[in-house]
């Protein structure tokens, strides 16, 4: 294994006010009467999961509180865990600091708050501005809120993205103008639209609403895809849109098959060691993960990522990016050699879904729309 990726940090908020009808996160709704201990006794956990895990003598790049909703943690708990990374890891001069938040969540002057500790970054579930499609998505917040939040964000964080879905039950293309309409008013410097899709273990699934059928979905796409270039955005991976200099490096990280520690109820951490990829998960239930770590015993499962794997690994987040990637940064993130899927390339570059121009490879605007279809060609048993 050539030289060690760079190395970024994940820590999971799991609670909610209301878990949304299609969320299939590990989030869990908030209980009123034990709320104030219950984050009491997480905090003390990640801390102590943080305190007692490996040094490494890699910077930290970026750091990404996610959830769950982490805005339902006052600034000064946030800076709790920022403290104890701090003490245990060195962040680099650059670290991105992102935190995500629910417009129904956050009180306006935390903004402040969370901008000083040292939040570089807020990223809004929004969803939609339209309060019909809030209703339908089961938001707690309203199409004021959202746009009201957004605006005093702007003015607060020096980046901010916006979380937004199509595809929504009853959506029209007039509603989706607006919802683009509205985002591009606030001009945040990153957009991240998601195709609303079903997935199992959700309320959705169990009573799935009458979404758009795949043509009108693939419409209102290419309109995204359009209007967002058309005010500058770089659609640089499959949901995600940036102006310059927006992208958020800890989501590249992940994309480019970068390291990683996850801190929090069901977080997982990858990490490359002198000859093999190792990765690592927490418990996924909070009250599990607080029991567990109180005995030292911080993880479900612990595995050494084999040879198969890390091939399709690499590609499941590679082959997101619209640009593609350098063969070098394959060889140098999995220790293996680019010959070994030499058939597997050559047979997405003849289904037209990969072009190879010198040792950059790169999904197709083919390859893009079929994008699983070209991840299962490095799929092996």
């Amino acid at each position: 294994m050539q030289k060690k990726p760079p190395l970024s940090i994940y820590i999971h908020l799991p609670w909610c006010v209301h878990k949304c009808p299609y969320c299939d996160f590990n989030s869990h709704e908030k209980n009123n009467n034990s709320f104030e201990l219950d984050k009491e006794n997480y905090l003390a956990a990640i801390t102590k999961h943080i305190q007692l895990h490996e040094s490494d003598e890699r910077e930290i790049i970026s750091i990404f509180f996610g959830g769950g909703t982490p805005s339902l943690f006052a600034p000064s708990e946030i800076n709790q865990i920022l403290l104890a990374i701090k003490n245990k890891y060195s962040l680099h001069p650059n670290c991105e600091i992102t935190l995500e938040a629910n417009p129904g969540t956050i009180d306006l002057p935390y903004f402040a708050g969370y901008q000083g500790i040292g939040i570089n970054r807020l990223s809004l579930g929004i969803q939609s501005f339209n309060d019909k499609h809030l209703k339908k998505l089961g938001r707690i917040h309203s199409a004021e809120d959202a746009y009201q939040v957004a605006t005093h964000a702007k003015q607060i964080f020096p980046r901010v993205n916006l979380d937004l879905m199509f595809a929504l039950p009853a959506q029209t293309m007039t509603d989706l103008a607006d919802d683009i309409g509205t985002a591009l008013s606030i001009s945040p410097e990153h957009l991240s639209y998601y195709h609303l899709t079903i997935e199992p273990n959700t309320l959705f699934h169990k009573f799935p609403p009458q979404l758009p059928d795949d043509d009108t979905s693939a419409e209102y796409q290419d309109y995204i895809f359009k209007k967002l270039s058309a005010h500058h955005y770089h659609h640089y991976e499959t949901s995600a849109h940036t102006k310059v200099g927006g992208a958020c490096l800890h989501n590249l990280n992940y994309w480019e098959f970068g390291d990683y520690l996850g801190f929090g109820a069901g977080a997982h951490s990858k990490i490359t060691q002198h000859n093999s990829i190792k990765r690592f998960s927490c418990y996924k239930n909070p009250m599990q993960y607080i029991k567990h770590t109180h005995e030292k015993d911080f993880y479900i499962e612990r595995k050494i990522v084999t040879r198969n794997e890390l091939i399709f690994e690499f590609m499941m987040n590679a082959l997101r990016l619209n640009d593609g990637f350098k063969v070098p940064l394959f060889e140098a993130r999995t220790g293996l050699l680019f010959t070994e899927i030499a058939l597997e390339i050559n047979q997405a570059q003849e289904r037209g879904l990969i072009s190879v121009t010198d040792d950059m490879i790169k999904p197709t605007a083919l390859g893009q729309n079929y994008l699983n279809d070209l991840l299962q060609i490095f799929l092996r048993d």
